[in-house]
């Protein structure tokens, strides 16, 4: 095996870093920027102060789909090197979008485990 392609297999294999919402709140405040990955239904319920929405799926009448435009319309608005994190409600869809955003070359990716639901219960500023 070449190390030409170790270096893809791994690049394809990135796993981002992920933390507790008091963590996350305080990368926030340490200035990252927070990617809002669960529907604009959801996202315009409310939301972390300053929070950026891109939804990684979208509901439709056969359920949940992928957004196919995921990571081109991230790449609109962040650059690769962005410390970001992505949030979604409990933590499943943000973990995946994170996951597909450290595997499209984003290098600065942090994904908040309890979401939405963890931020609220915890008392953070939300819009």
């Amino acid at each position: 095996m070449s190390d030409d392609v170790g270096v893809q297999v791994d690049k394809v294999n990135v796993v981002p870093n992920s933390v507790h919402v008091r963590v996350a709140h305080d990368l926030l405040l340490a200035g990252h920027r927070y990617l809002d990955v669960r529907t604009p239904e959801e996202f315009n319920r409310g939301h972390p102060i300053g929070a950026v929405n891109i939804p990684y799926m979208y509901k439709t009448s056969a359920g949940m789909t992928k957004n196919p435009d995921f990571v081109k319309d991230v790449k609109s608005i962040f650059g690769e090197d962005t410390e970001l994190i992505v949030g979604c409600q409990m933590g499943k869809r943000s973990q995946m979008a994170a996951t597909h955003l450290s595997s499209s070359g984003f290098t600065a990716i942090t994904d908040n485990t309890g979401g939405y639901s963890a931020w609220m219960e915890n008392g953070f500023p939300t819009q």
